[in-house]
């Protein structure tokens, strides 16, 4: 199993996956990284995107989209604590679009800069949603 990397997704309500995989690819908000097994200890902030994770080195990856949270790597594999998660392919792009075309109208309608900041962070959630469903 030394090949293996143990990974574990957990959310606010509970822990979503748990278990060995060959690889993950994280989006990072310094850019996206790769984790195997035995990579150097570390942490980073993850920006809302698709996690890959690769059960095999010849399987494809199963895509779930986080929204945002933090990804460390330790000795016992790597932890991603997502604000939130959501399988790829139960994304509902009709639905996406009508949550990006309200964000986007919240923006403009904004009266503060809190409001419009909250506003703005729901326009790049849901456009990182509709991205990671199109690829």
């Amino acid at each position: 199993m030394a090949d293996n990397l143990h990974f574990e997704l957990v959310s606010p309500e509970r822990l979503l996956r748990s278990g060995d995989v060959h690889m993950v690819v994280v989006p990072g908000t310094e850019g996206d990284f790769g984790v195997l097994a035995g990579h150097a200890p570390f942490m980073s902030t993850i920006r809302p995107g698709a996690i890959e994770v690769y059960e095999s080195a010849s399987s494809p990856a199963t895509r779930i989209f986080i929204d945002g949270g933090f990804a460390e790597v330790n000795d016992s594999g790597l932890t991603i604590l997502a604000e939130n998660a959501v399988p790829v392919a139960e994304i509902k792009a009709d639905e996406v679009s009508k949550k990006l075309a309200d964000a986007r109208e919240d923006v403009r309608l904004a009266k503060t800069d809190a409001e419009r900041a909250v506003a703005e962070k729901q326009v790049a959630r849901y456009e990182a949603m509709q991205a990671a469903a199109a690829n």
